[in-house]
């Protein structure tokens, strides 16, 4: 077994994808992010402007070109009025006993404001 610690999200979603060669997971999200952003009449200029972020590099994450940070994404969803969670509804790590090791590697790798924001997505979600 791979040790998954060193990992980006990306990489670790990837990790345990039976089908990630016929699907590309940062296109996918990419394309939810385009998606959510469209649905809520927004353009890529103004959605880079609130989050304060350029908008080659938006367009680069809707394109699955970049591997924003779990910051970047917190931004997004507070930007786009969403929970986190809705970003990545749609994707599902298909071998469950990888579920643990996911989990743990990416709050392995955050810093500490990052747990702090991930310590409340976790109690929201699991109350």
């Amino acid at each position: 077994m791979n040790d998954t610690r060193n990992m980006t999200f990306y990489e670790v979603v990837n990790y345990s994808n039976p089908w990630k060669k016929d699907v590309n997971i940062k296109e996918k999200i990419g394309a939810r992010i385009a998606s959510l952003r469209k649905a809520r009449r927004m353009t890529q200029e103004q959605l880079a402007a609130k989050m304060e972020i350029s908008i080659p590099y938006l367009s680069s994450i809707e394109r699955g070109r970049e591997n924003p940070t779990l910051n970047t994404l917190i931004n997004l969803a507070r930007c786009l009025d969403l929970d986190l969670s809705e970003m990545f509804s749609h994707i599902e790590i298909e071998d469950p006993s990888q579920r643990k090791a996911v989990i743990s590697s990416l709050l392995n790798n955050a810093g500490d404001e990052q747990l702090k924001q991930a310590l409340k997505i976790l109690t929201a979600l699991l109350r």
